[in-house]
């Protein structure tokens, strides 16, 4: 099928289109030939709490029934992949009538039923979904849970890893972001459509990367995710992170972010990063003289710089650490900070007008370093981040997570010089600061910590700690298609080590090394244990040709049976693992 200039078989493409609801006639022909009878006995069953009748032609997905306003609610998968949500009742005193401020727009298809009840069809895009799971499903919406502790569950097979997700929250008993990818990993629906190339970003520890590389789209990530939890039998509650909104010193950066945001209206968690707005000098400079620079550089207002200087200056104490700044390290702070802090403020005003007064959470990243810096050697101090949180609060930036540099990098355990004890000293100091000031502290990247490494981040915040995993669940789809369909996998592994290659033959030392290691283990036979695979694995699902079209991603969505129970249970266990050693702990 064709979207504008793209090419797609949306069952064999998930998170790609922003409705589940690709083609309404269709969709409304396969309603209108299931029998009559067969949605009476729905409307029965939701009305009286039995189980829901089967029809081969639809499944009625239990854990989105309602009963509101006298009509009964509900959503359906049809044969062909679609969804839908259907409406059965007379809410509004007679045959025929509508939902129209229940429901946004107009069905798709209406009908009456021979005995006097309305039957009507809506889709199942964006905004319908989002009315109704604010109206009619409160329970199965993502929300801004606040300094509710979680995980953040990186998105990246979505639809695939989903119902292993959903279990292991109902399982293990706790709260997660399960719809969460930056744009790193998803693109804007309008570039995909129009087949514009993909932007390059940064990844730490990595170099350059093609954005969008797990094909899905910010709108489209938010629709299945939220139709996934729709379909579960349980509601945890959970919310909707559109992570590492990034900010960089490129001109137009802040426009960009801005049409991320308006992608992702929908989220309920915003995470912007803008670490590579930091000066990262700035705090080296000794002389006062020179960081006073800073201040009149960054503050060209002198009214504003007295205001700054004095709100600054007055002896403070937080959590038990005083806090007063003369001109000299005021001038230092500015300097690193103020650009950032421009940008945080410029981009939570536009989160607010996008949202029209609907909350979420705010988180400001600084975890990750941009090209040529050192995690250890910009590590955040709590001087630094007690400045950071009151000129967000000074500036009325609505925070309520933080991700300061703790040391943690992406693709490695923890590997500082002064080990664990010091890497749980360090966060617990700046969590006590976060929790004075009613913020959650946010730990990244710890798909590669080993449970001794969580473990810590649980103990120095005592479990109360919002803690993201991404490209983890990837590499358990990897093992998983490893062990139960090798064939499949050793395209992937192909294709992943001529990428590998490619990025050697283009002068990456990284890539050099992971090449190295491979040939030096002997084995040439395909794992997912392969240095090169663990970390250029991630390329092949959402690849396009230069035209905009998918290369490979059917092959990641139409896979058996038997592999997706596995993958969902693998999911489940590792999320399970991972939520004992952070949200709980034995002080």
């Amino acid at each position: 099928m064709k979207f504008e200039k793209i090419e797609i078989d949306p069952r064999k493409n998930p998170a790609v289109l922003d409705t589940a609801t690709w083609e309404p006639k269709s969709a409304c022909r396969a309603v209108w030939a299931v029998d009559e009878s067969y949605w009476n006995l729905v409307a029965k069953a939701v009305r009286e709490g039995h189980s829901l009748p089967i029809d081969e032609r639809c499944v009625v997905f239990a854990g989105s029934c309602a009963e509101y306003r006298e009509s009964v609610f509900f959503l359906a998968g049809l044969a062909d992949g679609q969804h839908v949500f259907v409406v059965l009742g007379t809410p509004y005193g007679g045959p025929g009538a509508d939902c129209k401020d229940v429901l946004p727009g107009e069905p798709i298809g209406r009908r009456t039923l021979k005995d006097g009840t309305s039957l009507a069809v809506y889709g199942t895009d964006s905004a319908t979904i989002d009315r109704y799971v604010s109206l009619i499903r409160p329970d199965k919406g993502p929300r801004a849970l606040g300094a509710t502790p979680r995980l953040g569950v990186g998105s990246r097979m979505t639809v695939a890893a989903w119902p292993g997700v959903w279990r292991a929250m109902d399982k293990c008993n706790f709260c997660a972001n399960p719809i969460q990818n930056s744009v790193r990993e998803v693109n804007l629906l309008d570039d995909l459509l129009a087949g514009r190339p993909p932007h390059f970003n940064y990844l730490a520890n990595f170099g350059r990367v093609e954005e969008g590389h797990t094909g899905s789209t910010f709108e489209g990530l938010w629709v299945a995710g939220v139709l996934e939890a729709l379909k579960a039998a349980s509601s945890p509650q959970f919310g909707a992170d559109a992570d590492h909104i990034t900010v960089r010193r490129r001109a137009g950066d802040i426009n960009r972010a801005k049409r991320v945001i308006e992608a992702a209206r929908h989220y309920t968690f915003f995470t912007l990063d803008v670490s590579d707005l930091l000066d990262y000098g700035a705090m080296d400079v000794c002389s006062d003289s020179a960081s006073q620079e800073y201040l009149t550089n960054c503050i060209r207002q002198s009214k504003q710089r007295k205001e700054v200087l004095a709100y600054h200056a007055g002896k403070k104490s937080f959590a038990g650490r005083d806090y007063r700044l003369d001109k000299g390290s005021a001038g230092r702070l500015v300097g690193k900070y103020w650009s950032a802090l421009d940008a945080v403020e410029q981009l939570s005003g536009h989160i607010r007008t996008v949202r029209n007064g609907a909350p979420f959470d705010f988180e400001l990243s600084i975890d990750e370093t941009p090209s040529g810096i050192n995690a250890f050697t910009a590590l955040t101090t709590e001087v630094e981040l007690i400045f950071i949180i009151l000129e967000m609060q000074r500036r009325q930036i609505p925070v309520t997570h933080i991700a300061p540099n703790f040391g943690i990098e992406k693709g490695v355990d923890y590997r500082g010089r002064d080990g664990l004890a010091a890497l749980e000293k360090r966060i617990r100091m700046l969590y006590e600061i976060s929790c004075e000031f009613g913020l959650m502290l946010d730990c990244h990247s710890g798909d590669d910590l080993k449970s001794a490494t969580r473990q810590v981040v649980g103990r120095a915040t005592k479990g109360q700690v919002h803690f993201k995993v991404s490209p983890a669940l990837q590499v358990i789809f990897a093992e998983t298609m490893s062990d139960v369909e090798p064939e499949r996998f050793r395209f992937w592994w192909d294709d992943t080590l001529d990428y590998a290659r490619r990025e050697t033959a283009a002068g990456s030392d990284f890539a050099a090394d992971c090449i190295r290691r491979y040939k030096a283990g002997g084995s040439p036979e395909p794992s997912p244990d392969q240095a090169f695979f663990h970390y250029y694995n991630f390329a092949s699902v959402g690849k396009r040709r230069e035209n905009g079209q998918f290369i490979h991603r059917e092959k990641f969505y139409d896979l058996s049976a038997d592999f997706y129970r596995e993958y969902q249970r693998r999911v489940c266990s590792y999320l399970c693992d991972v939520a004992a050693d952070v949200l709980t702990t034995d002080e």
